[in-house]
């Protein structure tokens, strides 16, 4: 079991204003130290925002799933990590998922914080 699964974390959305334009940002709370964090994460391209709306369709959070991954670097060394996705299931169990990245460096150190 992925130990975001574990620990149950879900990524919000929440709406924001560029201009004229809403858009919505997604985050992973948490609380580290006793102190209530977040962890911004945003699709791999611009294509993602689209998928984004269909995994979350008219709900407020979806399932953060980590995948685990290992591979070699030039070293030789095995690299240990996860990727990251949001996902939703649908009434007939369809299951819909968008891969997700950290916005910044330090929302890459808040999250993996919170999925140890």
């Amino acid at each position: 079991m992925a130990k975001t699964e574990e620990k149950q974390l879900v990524v919000e959305r929440e709406t924001y204003k560029k201009g004229d334009e809403e858009r919505f940002s997604y985050f992973v709370k948490g609380v580290l130290r006793g102190k209530e964090i977040k962890a911004y994460l945003q699709p791999k391209d611009v294509g993602g925002y689209q998928l984004l709306d269909i995994v979350f369709l008219t709900e407020k959070t979806a399932k953060l799933v980590a995948v685990p991954f290992e591979v070699k670097d030039e070293n030789g060394n095995i690299v240990k990590g996860n990727t990251f996705e949001a996902q939703n299931t649908d009434e007939n169990g369809k299951v819909y998922s968008c891969p997700l990245v950290p916005h910044n460096p330090s929302d890459k150190a808040i999250l993996k914080l919170l999925t140890e």
